[in-house]
């Protein structure tokens, strides 16, 4: 059964939804300022407090010096690192040695050639993707042969869940716009969504 992460927590009400949902992983958008939903560590931290402890967290950095990512990790109570910007596997390894956390790095999936830098890269996890936050699906048949471990992400909802983790069995599906009404998290679409995962 794949596991799911809601991403993308910003506010004091999407704690709640997600402790009332019970995810496998929520995630918090750290120093991004292009994205709406992008926290500085000290709200994240405030925000981290309330999660359940049954809900691991992840901290989603883009292309930040590793020991702000460290330093970042440490302050906020991260326990997943995922990285979405143009880190390398010097990067990664830096990150995993010095955090002592998962590491997992994002890539944008267009055709076959781009799973081959996927397949070897030195993270715990890749998540393959779209784009980075666009909310659209990319071509799933692309992935049919990929032979590790991966998180799917991009334009997934409770409607297309099931297909999704019928077709490519990925580890992890991971949803932000996807459970968002006017670019707020709703809650009716996480308990569906939640629950489209576990059927």
């Amino acid at each position: 059964m794949s596991k799911i992460k809601i991403c993308g927590l910003f506010r004091k009400e999407d704690t709640e939804f997600v402790n009332e949902a019970k995810p496998d992983y929520c995630g918090f958008i750290l120093h991004f300022p292009k994205s709406h939903r992008s926290l500085e560590p000290e709200k994240a931290k405030e925000l981290r407090q309330y999660i359940d402890s049954s809900v691991r967290v992840v901290g989603v950095f883009v292309n930040q010096p590793p020991e702000y990512v460290i330093q970042t990790a440490d302050t906020v109570g991260l326990q997943v690192i995922q990285l979405h910007g143009n880190e390398d596997d010097d990067y990664i390894r830096k990150v995993q040695s010095e955090s002592k956390l998962p590491v997992w790095k994002a890539f944008r999936i267009r055709n076959r050639e781009d799973l081959i830098w996927a397949a070897g890269c030195a993270a715990d996890m890749v998540l393959l993707d779209n784009g980075y936050g666009t909310g659209e699906v990319f071509d799933w048949s692309v992935v049919t042969e990929f032979e590790r471990p991966f998180i799917l992400a991009g334009g997934l909802t409770a409607e297309n869940i099931p297909d999704a983790i019928k077709s490519l069995n990925p580890e992890i599906v991971d949803l932000s716009s996807g459970v968002e009404t006017d670019k707020r998290k709703d809650r009716e679409k996480i308990l569906r969504a939640v629950k489209a995962a576990r059927m």
